[in-house]
């Protein structure tokens, strides 16, 4: 059975050209352009500073709707 790739996506696509993030996950685009390749560890890394970097980029609860879903 072929094992799933961890992953922070949230379907709320959106990225945002002042950050560079996704709004809804919180990665770049080249995060995600890479996440395929990436080995388990790295992607775990990645997605162990995700929610403090949407904290930081969107500290209002209104910019962080979508990233919060």
């Amino acid at each position: 059975m072929p094992q799933t790739l961890s992953s922070p996506c949230t379907k709320v696509c959106i990225l945002d050209s002042e950050t560079g993030l996704c709004r809804g996950c919180g990665r770049t685009r080249d995060e995600i352009a890479a996440w395929g390749g990436l080995g388990e560890a790295q992607r775990r890394a990645i997605m162990a500073g995700l929610e403090a970097r949407l904290r930081l980029a969107y500290p209002t609860t209104e910019g962080r709707q979508a990233a919060s879903g």
